[in-house]
């Protein structure tokens, strides 16, 4: 048990330096996470005092526009429910809000490790992908922001591993892999592809066993099956009953036409571009199929940079041929390509935005098992043709290496990311301070294109500034009794790019900051009467 605890506190220690360095969240999905999760503690229950896409209200100004709004109806729960615990304990805090991320998280470590050892791998390989997902190159910064990274990845990884198994005759292991399976779609929907996994395994199995023509028994029984189902089930049913009751739908967001058939992520943000199937037909079968082969090119150079460092992608490719056969591998070669392939046809336009690396980190695990064992797949082909070279002292040197360059680079990287994530943090310091100068009361609504940052770096609720002509943002401040309108020229909108340069119509008043010449951020009061 050493070499497990080890790595636990290997992964741990990583997590917490990341903390102290930066212990805010630090984008969107993250303010969501925490924001979500202060209002249940505050006993305001599953509701939230902000709009950050609309989607989450049908995708346009509802018949009745009103704040709050039950929340969740595009995010899963559980990247909220964890922080509960810490906030009772600790307080509505930054780091409290992390802390379960990077207690969680480190757990892929010796899961790793255990994958290694299970598959037959050699200590070395086992040893050393543990340490690359304690500190998993250009993903480590991510681990300990309150989002799903650090719970989708072990849940998905044990899944795989425990479906793995029960393919080598253990009923017990799959039906935990329905359970877990459960638990990574309650982090996020991709979870759902665990469980197509699952279906897939045990048609095979059924079919290989059948093809055998009675030799072969299956190795997953009925009932195993059949267990793996219901734990499933009874993970997801009380959030699917919230679903039903609160929206009428089990995936509101997706109800609303926003996330399948946009034909770019510009109309995620917008509320008067239609959002139906024939809207996205109508982009034409050219178009359309750019749009999904962008998605799949996006998907993978995603993984091969962040996840595998760039470095680390061949030798995957080679692992994986090593183990194109093999049972253990198996489960996570088909949830790969599932995901790959959900990527391109689904969520193709969301892929760029951020969408595909959430989930590619559960491909880490497994991935870096083959990435090592690729370096030693290639080594020992190299010293067959090379008579001077010692195979397994060469191995050593090259894993070694490939291990302390992915160190080296998840450091480097992690400066960087802290860096720019600090620069935005200052703006958002800067925004705060204007209002409370400007003697904004804790009630005014304010309308941002992050909503959710805003809401936890100013107290201040209010909606997304939405991608469409300034008539409809002024329809929407005026909808949601809008009081300031927050400008931010790195991220924002087309429309309101000439409101920075001084182009602005009646209903934005004198800003009471500007930023940079020319302006870079700007806050301005929203004149209600000229709304009307």
């Amino acid at each position: 048990m050493r070499t497990p605890l080890l790595l636990y506190v290997l992964a741990l220690a990583v997590r917490a330096v990341l903390i102290a360095l930066f212990p805010d969240p630090a984008y969107p999905d993250a303010f969501y996470y925490v924001d979500t999760a202060r209002a249940l503690h505050a006993g305001q229950g599953l509701n939230v005092d902000f709009i950050w896409i609309f989607a989450e209200v049908g995708g346009t100004i509802p018949a009745d526009p009103t704040l709050p709004i039950p929340s969740n109806a595009h995010w899963m729960p559980l990247a909220t429910l964890v922080q509960l615990p810490f906030l009772a304990v600790f307080g509505p805090v930054g780091w409290a809000s992390a802390a379960p991320f990077a207690l969680i998280g480190a757990i892929a470590a010796p899961l790793t490790w255990a994958i290694a050892r299970d598959a037959g791998a050699r200590d070395m390989v086992a040893i050393g992908t543990g340490v690359l997902v304690a500190i998993p190159v250009l993903s480590t910064v991510f681990m300990v922001q309150p989002d799903n990274f650090s719970l989708y990845q072990p849940l998905v990884a044990g899944a795989l591993w425990m479906t793995a198994r029960g393919l080598r005759g253990s009923p017990r292991s799959f039906v935990l892999a329905g359970l877990l399976a459960g638990l990574a779609t309650l982090s996020r929907n991709d979870g759902l592809l665990v469980m197509a996994v699952l279906a897939l395994v045990v048609a095979w199995d059924r079919s290989r066993a059948w093809r055998s023509g009675g030799i072969r028994t299956p190795a997953i029984p009925w009932t195993a099956a059949a267990g793996a189902v219901v734990l499933f089930v009874l993970v997801m049913a009380p959030w699917w009953l919230r679903q039903l009751a609160e929206f009428g739908s089990l995936s509101p967001s997706t109800a609303s036409g926003k996330v399948l058939f946009i034909r770019d992520i510009g109309e995620w943000n917008s509320i008067t571009t239609p959002a139906n199937l024939d809207h996205l037909l109508g982009m034409g079968p050219g178009p359309l199929l750019m749009t999904r082969i962008g998605g799949l090119l996006a998907a993978v150079m995603i993984y091969a940079v962040v996840v595998a460092g760039l470095a680390l992608a061949p030798f995957m490719l080679i692992g994986a041929w090593g183990r194109r056969r093999s049972v253990d591998f198996g489960p996570y070669f088909a949830y790969a390509i599932l995901l790959f392939a959900f990527s391109a046809i689904v969520s193709a336009v969301h892929v760029p935005g951020g969408t595909f690396i959430h989930s590619a980190v559960a491909l880490a695990p497994h991935g870096y098992i083959l990435a090592l064992e690729g370096i030693g797949l290639a080594v020992v082909w190299v010293a067959g043709r090379r008579r001077s070279w010692d195979a397994e002292s060469a191995t050593r040197i090259f894993t070694g290496t490939a291990v302390a360059f992915s160190v080296a680079v998840a450091a480097a990287g992690a400066v960087f990311v802290h860096g720019s994530w600090s620069e935005r943090r200052e703006r958002m310091a800067e925004v705060a301070d204007a209002l409370d100068d400007a003697g904004a009361p804790a009630t005014d609504r304010v309308m941002s294109i992050d909503a959710a940052g805003i809401r936890y770096w100013t107290g201040r609720g209010g909606v997304v500034l939405v991608n469409d002509p300034l008539e409809t943002v002024a329809d929407v401040a005026a909808a949601y009794e809008i009081d300031w309108l927050v400008l931010d020229r790195d991220d924002t909108v087309a429309a309101a790019e000439p409101v920075l340069d001084g182009d602005r119509p009646a209903w934005i008043g004198d800003p009471v900051l500007e930023l940079g010449d020319p302006v870079e951020l700007a806050v301005y009061p929203i004149e209600t009467e000229a709304l009307q």
